[in-house]
């Protein structure tokens, strides 16, 4: 998580530029065209995209894939943002190295365009490399940013599997939250400045105050500093959160946070945030998911069927086993000591 946090505030330390006009100076370094592209939406200069993505490739910006997430987010919120041009720009970008290419294609997957997949096709005569990588976004193997989904809190019968370790029910593809997700969403809304990014993010709040989940929190802490951070100085962001606040059918615990979100910009305040989220980590890894802490959900256990054995086994449908199953709360103890003991 600090490494995490580190990254995240060298990427939001940069403030948008009043003009975007590429400069000779903003290709010195990454840090440098990281810069440009943070103010990009404030004057877009299409023509300077090609010329900032050759120049992070020949930084090596893209040999971890895993912390390029913004880049691919901006080339992909370019694409959408200029249709009409998507040909052209992306002939263009091909110019930087072969290794580094897979940016396009996965800029391609997510841009959103009706005719994504045409794109794509063309694409894939250019670069043969990738183009085992371009197949699977086309027959759906891969979730594009299309497929964005924001998984709903785990239930208590979801958490018993995961502990037992008993097969999954089978899940549509779609591209779920992380860290690098997180970075593509920012570089999209650096790209275009529209609200479909900055909306999922707002989703992923009520995250910042799951207790039981230590990816979750992680991320949505991630996702609520790095809006407070941005919106101290991006009026136009602000302006969106605000609206956000008021939007109709809006859930409670995303307005509850997303006030949080607004006030720490307002006020210039976002180390209590940073704060917050460390103490809540801490907290969670070294007093374990709040779940187990609460009597209340062993109450319900205890209204379950309960030796190891039974719970397994009637999770999984197969209580024809003949598996011997106490009901009630009597057993409890046993479900309990069975749930503590997994790793």
């Amino acid at each position: 998580m600090r490494w995490l946090m580190a990254g995240l505030v060298a990427l939001l330390a940069v403030s948008p530029a009043a003009a975007s006009a590429l400069r000779p100076a903003d290709l010195v370094s990454t840090e440098s065209v990281t810069s440009w592209i943070s103010g990009y939406r404030a004057k877009p200069d299409l023509n300077g995209v090609p010329a900032a993505m050759r120049a992070l490739s020949r930084f090596g910006a893209f040999n971890d894939p895993e912390r390029c997430g913004v880049y691919v987010g901006f080339l992909a919120g370019v694409i959408a943002a200029n249709p009409d041009k998507a040909y052209q720009l992306i002939s263009k970008t091909m110019t930087m190295r072969k290794q580094d290419r897979w940016i396009i294609v996965r800029a391609i997957a997510y841009s959103g365009l009706p005719d994504w997949k045409q794109l794509m096709r063309w694409s894939e005569s250019r670069m043969p490399r990738y183009d085992v990588m371009g197949e699977k976004y086309l027959a759906g193997k891969t979730a594009t940013l299309a497929q964005f989904t924001v998984p709903p809190a785990p239930t208590t019968l979801d958490r018993l599997r995961e502990h037992l370790q008993l097969e999954k029910p089978p899940r549509k593809v779609t591209l779920e939250p992380s860290p690098e997700v997180l970075d593509l969403l920012w570089g999209y809304y650096f790209a275009t400045g529209s609200y479909g990014p900055i909306m999922h993010m707002i989703a992923l709040l009520p995250w910042s105050r799951d207790h039981d989940d230590l990816e979750r929190l992680t991320i949505g802490n991630m996702a609520k500093y790095t809006l407070a951070r941005n919106a101290t100085h991006d009026e136009a962001l602000l302006a969106m959160l605000k609206a956000s606040i008021k939007a109709r059918n809006q859930p409670v615990q995303t307005v509850a946070v997303l006030k949080e979100v607004v006030e720490a910009a307002q006020t210039v305040d976002t180390i209590s945030i940073h704060k917050e989220a460390l103490a809540a980590i801490e907290e969670l890894k070294r007093k374990g998911p709040a779940y187990k802490r609460k009597v209340s959900w062993w109450g319900y256990i205890g209204q379950s069927a309960i030796a190891g054995g039974c719970i397994a086994a009637a999770l999984a449908g197969q209580v024809e086993f003949g598996i011997p199953c106490v009901v009630g709360g009597a057993a409890s103890s046993a479900a309990l000591n069975f749930w503590n003991n997994q790793p």
